[in-house]
């Protein structure tokens, strides 16, 4: 069947100006969805909001209890005591060094525990099929709804029968699980991980947990790196379980910044140059791993 060569050049020119009209309407659109000048504004004045608390406690742990008094509301320039201040609260009586340890060692086990279970429950949820599947994630999902204080006096009661009182895994076994973590590892695995590679791993001769260990696991990095991150903060920030249950013979690094506190005086440059060392490892964290984390999310959004 022969073609008139007229009839080619004209389709070839039809089509060639067509990708070019598609390329163009590809790049305005581009152009068009860049955030323009009050996008950036608005996050500028958001991030400085969000910032101005810590450079606050940082202007009041650059003070003195002198200046504090008689100007409760610093300047924006800080003075040259945070030094001095820092010096005082690593070297008091309040168990500085032991406090970072026992939160860097509680904050690490708790994040990874809360990692590795929450995305096994959560491929159990999403992936597998088992009677009372759907009322017993509604059920653990109802548990958010509780109160953390009415769970208190029965843990407590539970960590005393144990011996577990003022020590470390008190703190460290209640929290190596969360019903927030099962729900949003649920959430990511039902859209993100696609039957087709579990059932692949089965194919290939794969048991159950070696799927989850290297199908399961890839698949959730990005959502187990957020809820690893989160998970870290939390149980770094954490007060109100740790001061019940550990008081001041063992504490955590934000109950021993509490002990900074006297009974009759405050020294507020002492007490917030503690509350700026305990928040300078949360920042640094951010610093290293904000960019990788950003990054898994945003290529786990795009795989999915």
């Amino acid at each position: 069947m022969s073609t008139d060569p007229m009839v080619v050049g004209t389709a070839g020119t039809k089509a060639g100006k067509a990708a070019a009209r598609a390329r163009a309407r590809r790049r305005r659109s581009a152009t068009s969805n860049r955030p323009g000048w009050l996008t950036y504004a608005i996050m500028a004045v958001v991030l400085m909001l969000s910032a101005y608390p810590l450079y606050y406690s940082f202007l009041l742990g650059s003070s003195d209890a002198v200046s504090i008094a008689q100007t409760p509301v610093p300047s924006l320039i800080p003075e040259g005591n945070f030094l001095e201040n820092a010096t005082r609260v690593i070297s008091s009586d309040i168990k500085f060094w032991p406090a970072l340890l026992n939160s860097i060692i509680a904050a690490t086990v708790t994040a990874a525990s809360v990692v590795f279970f929450a995305t096994l429950a959560g491929f159990a949820f999403s992936k597998l099929r088992f009677r009372g599947r759907g009322p017993l994630l509604v059920f653990l999902i109802a548990t958010m709804a509780i109160p953390t204080q009415l769970s208190v006096v029965p843990l407590f009661i539970l960590m005393a029968e144990l011996g577990w009182t003022g020590r470390l895994e008190a703190v460290i076994v209640p929290g190596m699980v969360t019903a927030f973590g099962v729900f949003w590892m649920t959430q990511y695995l039902e859209s993100a991980l696609p039957y087709e590679l579990i059932e692949a791993g089965r194919v290939d001769g794969c048991s159950m947990l070696r799927t989850f260990w290297h199908i399961v696991m890839p698949a959730a990095r990005p959502a187990a790196a957020m809820l690893g991150l989160f998970t870290f903060i939390g149980s770094w920030t954490a007060f109100f379980w740790p001061f019940i249950v550990l008081g001041s013979a063992n504490p955590t690094l934000p109950v021993s910044i509490q002990l900074l506190q006297a009974s009759y005086f405050k020294d507020y440059s002492l007490i917030l140059a503690g509350v700026t060392i305990a928040a300078a490892p949360l920042i640094i964290l951010f610093l290293f791993a904000g960019r990788q984390l950003v990054a898994g999310v945003m290529q786990g959004a795009v795989k999915g």
